[in-house]
């Protein structure tokens, strides 16, 4: 593989602008490189909850560790996706979006039927997965965006919205390891007057 980056800095970008894969240049608040950016975020948070979870302390948590893993290089696909700025440079597909399903599934099949809000929480792997299924929904909220402005793979707004889910089901098994468990909303009484 060649070397893809050899110089660090460029300055190319000093007057706020970027290059897309493709060659061209838009402004670095533009809605690509915004959904660009919010992906990219989320996948540091993931990196992260990844190595929280380094040491899996059973087989289901390192299997879910493999699972997120390959949410960040789904994410990387996604984030070229957006970069390459071509309608027909597709990576995340209809398959990939039914094997997140099927995973989904399975995940939430080990867990009872949720009967309340929970709250973002429970320990600190869940938190972090709360954190990033949050980030999750802002990217999808800039690549729908961009869908309206230019011609996107709308498999890349449906694979966001399945990471959500995934995120959120992911969550509710991490906050019952080591016994631990789901933190239910308690809402206050209404004030009527």
């Amino acid at each position: 593989m060649a070397n893809r980056l050899t110089k660090i800095y460029t300055r190319s970008g000093d007057k706020g602008t970027t290059a897309l894969a493709n060659g061209s240049r838009v402004n670095k608040d533009h809605p690509r490189i915004e959904a660009l950016g919010d992906t990219d975020e989320l996948n540091c948070l993931l990196g992260l909850l990844v190595a929280e979870l380094l040491v899996a302390e059973s087989p289901a948590q390192e299997a879910l560790r493999k699972l997120l893993l390959q949410c960040q290089n789904d994410l990387f696909d996604l984030g070229g996706e957006l970069a390459v700025a071509d309608a027909n440079y597709q990576v995340i597909t209809a398959a990939v979006i039914a094997d997140m399903e099927q995973q989904i599934d399975d995940l939430n099949s080990t867990l009872p039927p949720l009967k309340e809000f929970i709250l973002p929480g429970g320990n600190r792997p869940a938190a972090l997965c709360h954190q990033a299924r949050s980030i999750c929904r802002r990217a999808e909220r800039r690549v729908v965006e961009l869908a309206r402005q230019e011609t996107v793979n709308p498999e890349g707004a449906a694979y966001l919205n399945r990471l959500s889910d995934l995120l959120f089901v992911s969550a509710r098994i991490l906050s019952r390891q080591n016994g631990g468990e789901e933190i239910l909303w308690q809402p206050r009484k209404p004030v009527t007057s």
